[in-house]
């Protein structure tokens, strides 16, 4: 593939997605700060279910990809605070930290083909192996409790990267982040890489006899996929000025991405992107009835903020069985099927 050509829809698309924070301005003046902010939050995180799905789509069903996550945040906001490396360099040090992690991972996996829910077995060690570091090293990371960018100027800084009062600017970031992850994803889908990793989804053995270097083309899509995760929790720790454990690594952040990646259809481009819609909303919908509601906190008292963990997991499972395809995937399917229908019909009645 030597090159993307925009049709006119696409460039409608992103110029409708880049003026959304003014749409937002102008018609939500009271809310432009929680909107944006549920924007943001929408576009980062379709950037990382878009790199899960590079591994998804092929049969590679990680459970780790919250530990590069956290990998990518965490080795940034540590160069930053206790060697005052800006995050200009941090960044491209974290995600090549969470590259090499995702080869040492990867190499002896498909070298001895381990794949299947041993695989995904072996990358939630990964993430809870992560998880315990962050946990253990209290001194530097602050542990369950978490930390914070050490603060440069007033809040907005090229240099440190910091842009927490200006969610103006954040947008753009994280629209420009956006666009690289939908990029990334065309360009692996219009390259012999993908014939290559479909053809060992289906069967290592005939993919080896053709030629194919199953365990070379599976390590260059895991280090990729690392790679975007790395960079997505990066961004989001300078967009956020707070990590955590559980907010940013772990193996409940790694079932989310699982999840909302799942949700939306990773076989599609903009399928994590609807993932990521659907998820957040749901979120946001979950947080605002469960503190409303007296009967929930009754009933399950503290436990009642956990309720969505426990919702997505049954949603996860009934996507599994009834909509494996995800809800764009699922949606388009339906829409090709009524139009060679209608297009039959149109046929017949000639």
């Amino acid at each position: 593939m030597t090159g993307l050509r925009l049709k006119p829809a696409t460039i409608i698309g992103l110029l409708a997605v880049a003026a959304l924070p003014l749409v937002v301005r102008y018609f939500l003046p009271a809310s432009e700060k929680y909107y944006l902010h549920l924007l943001i939050q929408i576009l980062l995180w379709s950037f990382i279910y878009t790199g899960w799905s590079l591994m998804g789509r092929f049969g590679l069903t990680s459970l780790g990809h919250g530990a590069f996550t956290g990998i990518g945040a965490y080795a940034t906001v540590m160069l930053w605070n206790f060697a005052g490396i800006t995050p200009w360099i941090g960044i491209p040090v974290a995600v090549a930290l969470a590259t090499v992690v995702g080869v040492l991972v990867g190499y002896p996996c498909f070298r001895f083909r381990i794949a299947g829910h041993y695989f995904a077995l072996l990358t939630l060690a990964l993430t809870e192996f992560v998880r315990l570091c962050i946990v253990g090293l209290r001194d530097f990371t602050g542990g369950s409790l978490g930390t914070q960018p050490r603060r440069y100027g007033d809040g907005i800084s090229l240099y440190a990267l910091q842009f927490e009062p200006d969610r103006m600017l954040a947008y753009y970031i994280a629209f420009g982040l956006w666009v690289l992850g939908l990029y990334v994803w065309l360009r692996v889908d219009g390259s012999m890489d993908r014939y290559a990793l479909d053809a060992a989804s289906q069967d290592e053995d005939a993919a080896a006899s053709v030629g194919i270097n199953v365990t070379r083309e599976r390590l260059k899509i895991t280090a990729l996929s690392s790679a975007m995760c790395a960079l997505g929790g990066a961004i989001f720790a300078q967009y956020q000025m707070y990590i955590g454990p559980d907010t940013i690594a772990g193996l409940g952040l790694s079932l989310n991405i699982v999840f909302a990646a799942i949700a939306g259809g990773i076989w599609v481009l903009l399928g994590p992107t609807v993932g990521a819609v659907f998820t957040q909303v749901l979120a946001e919908t979950l947080r605002v009835v469960i503190q409303g509601s007296a009967t929930l906190k009754g009933m399950f008292g503290s436990s009642a903020l956990a309720l969505d963990q426990l919702i997505y997991g049954l949603l996860l499972v009934l996507f599994i069985i009834y909509m494996p395809n995800g809800i764009l995937g699922t949606t388009m399917a339906w829409w090709r099927r009524r139009a060679a229908a209608r297009a039959a019909t149109g046929r017949a009645g000639n």
